[in-house]
């Protein structure tokens, strides 16, 4: 069985619309392309076929995670009220 070389992993910014963020990417051995995290944000994980697709993608994803910090803090505030419907996968 052949010895994989580690992967370098790409340390770099993108421009979000709250603010910049840092962001990782690690090529993906087995799908191609990459896989992004972002310290700041862990709950932001996602993949890119390319490296300028790679940080659309952790764009919209670092974006969705404040967005839904910002409901749920919204809904915590009784600001708003979030209704969620049960779906099979759910029950």
């Amino acid at each position: 069985m052949p010895i994989m070389a580690k992967s370098k992993k790409i340390k770099t910014e993108v421009k979000t619309d709250y603010g910049v963020y840092g962001i990782i990417l690690e090529p993906e051995p087995d799908m191609g392309g990459y896989m992004i995290t972002v310290p700041k944000r862990p709950a932001a994980i996602t993949w890119g076929k390319n490296q300028a697709h790679a940080k659309k993608m952790a764009r919209e994803a670092i974006e969705c995670c404040v967005e839904g910090d910002i409901l749920i803090a919204a809904e915590r505030e009784g600001a708003i009220s979030i209704h969620r419907k049960q779906t099979a996968a759910m029950a």
